[in-house]
């Protein structure tokens, strides 16, 4: 009976076999980050702000920070003036011309050479420009045969002339002296009255004829003297003709136009030379001027008078600004108020052409910001992220600072690099 009993009991306390196994366990909550929909809004959070950091905004531009450089507006000297890299050039520079065609026969000078005003420097031979002047010479001085062959006709009717009067004024002294001797008779009663009338005709006769002789005597001093005057004139004319015809032969021997260092002078004996090639040129020597080539830019601000200085201390001014623009620069000369030793012609020389006196003012580095006209900058925001683009308005410039007339403000950082193919007003620095 216990057995039995303690059957029921077992079987009744038990639970089925694998019971144990089988026990239902409670699944956990899944966290709120891992739920789906809150996943799923992350990503969309994300890709927002990976398209907001890595797509420009409208009217931005992207760029690197390596490739732009930066620089501070700040409130200082600033210095007006222009540096500009100048040639040593002759003060005085003659060209040697041909006068007349020809081959060179013989050089009398050689290229470098110190020459003397109107020394000779070559000769040039030219048989047919020779016997050209030799038939000139023989046309002008027939010609000037004529000329005085008319002089001297002039000369002899001049003395026939004065020949003629001084005969009538003897004719009459004659008959008025034989008139006085037949009125004495006739007051003797040895003449009648008719032997006195006919001497009283001729000396009247005379008379008349020495008075015509005068007259046409004044009437052809004066045409004489009109042809004389036109005689002289081309007589002088002439006498020009056969100068400048000998001339010619002249100009066969090329001469020094002025004192100084013969340069260029190139030629060669054999060469053909036309008349007006160049031949070379004369350099005053120890006188020198300086040639540079400024920006277009300050165009409007260099004059004539402003000083400079070399980097030695040499004092200069400003003589002449040429005002032709070529290839954006234009050219200005400098003379030396005293000229240094030991220039030579060509050297190079660094320059500063003071264009005013230091003032304080708002000043920002230059840089290619500038090329676009210095009219906008781009500003720097204070997180050095953005940079927003601002029209301002500059003024002098010298290498290192450009003046800021408005627009900036000191403390203000700018992109000094050139943003000419900035699109847009910002620039998203990255």
């Amino acid at each position: 009976m216990m057995t039995e009993h303690s059957m029921g009991a077992n079987t009744s306390g038990s639970t089925a076999p694998g019971a144990a196994m089988d026990r239902r366990i409670e699944r956990k909550a899944t966290p709120w980050w891992r739920r789906k929909p809150v996943m799923i809004a992350a990503l969309v959070i994300a890709a927002v702000v990976l398209i907001w950091r890595f797509l420009p905004a409208a009217g931005s531009t992207d760029i690197a920070a390596t490739n732009i450089e930066t620089g501070d507006v700040t409130r200082a000297a600033f210095d007006d003036y222009l540096p500009v890299r100048a040639t040593v050039t002759p003060r005085v520079t003659t060209l040697v011309g041909v006068l007349s065609g020809g081959q060179v026969e013989k050089l009398l000078a050689q290229d470098g050479q110190m020459v003397a005003e109107g020394q000779p420097l070559a000769t040039l031979a030219n048989p047919q420009l020779k016997l050209d002047v030799l038939t000139r010479e023989a046309q002008i001085a027939s010609q000037l045969g004529g000329v005085a062959s008319e002089g001297l006709g002039i000369e002899r009717s001049k003395l026939d002339r004065a020949g003629q009067v001084a005969q009538a004024e003897y004719d009459l002294i004659k008959a008025r002296r034989d008139l006085g001797i037949r009125r004495q008779l006739h007051d003797q009663g040895f003449l009648s009255d008719a032997g006195v009338k006919s001497f009283e005709e001729e000396a009247a006769y005379q008379e008349k004829r020495l008075a015509q002789l005068r007259s046409g005597t004044a009437t052809e001093a004066r045409i004489t003297a009109t042809q004389s005057a036109r005689l002289s004139d081309t007589q002088t004319r002439l006498a020009g003709n056969m100068a400048a015809v000998r001339a010619g032969l002249e100009g066969l021997t090329i001469r020094a136009p002025a004192g100084g260092r013969l340069t260029n002078f190139v030629i060669q004996p054999g060469q053909t030379l036309k008349p007006g090639d160049p031949a070379g040129q004369v350099d005053s020597e120890g006188s020198w001027k300086l040639v540079a080539q400024v920006d277009e830019y300050y165009l409007g601000r260099v004059a004539v008078g402003q000083k400079a200085t070399t980097s030695d201390g040499a004092r200069l001014t400003v003589s002449k600004v040429l005002p032709a623009v070529k290839d954006g620069r234009f050219q200005v000369e400098l003379t030396f108020d005293k000229a240094p030793t030991g220039l030579n012609r060509g050297q190079t020389i660094d320059i500063r052409i003071t264009l005013g006196a230091a003032s304080r003012a708002v000043v920002a580095p230059v840089g290619g910001w500038l090329e676009a006209g210095g009219n906008a900058a781009f500003v720097l925001d204070p997180d050095g992220a953005h940079a927003r683009r601002r029209t301002v308005r500059t003024g002098r410039r010298n290498p290192e600072q450009v003046e800021i007339l408005s627009g900036l403000n000191p403390g203000e950082r700018i992109v000094i690099s050139n943003t000419a193919s900035v699109k847009g007003d910002i620039l998203n620095i990255r």
